[in-house]
């Protein structure tokens, strides 16, 4: 099983697109560590949406999709229809 997440910082009023094949709570707790990387700049990240797919390579193939569209607008769309 492999997942697509966003996660979203009301601090920097931005939306992180990844996958993952671990559960997207256990990745969302390595986002919220101290590193290097684009999400080392806001320790309020938060799920907002999840999907699920069987394999790497689908859940790879939907965050490329999702973040080909470089639309916030488009982003918070999806996780509108999602809830």
């Amino acid at each position: 099983m492999a997942y697509v997440y966003i996660i979203y910082s009301q601090v920097l009023d931005k939306y992180y697109v990844g996958h993952t094949t671990s559960l997207p709570g256990e990745r969302l707790k390595k986002h919220l560590q101290k590193h290097k990387g684009f999400t080392s700049t806001a320790k309020d990240w938060e799920i907002v949406y999840t999907e699920s797919f069987p394999d790497k390579l689908e859940a790879f193939a939907r965050e490329r999709q999702i973040k080909g569209w470089k639309s916030k607008v488009k982003i918070r769309e999806l996780i509108e229809k999602g809830a």
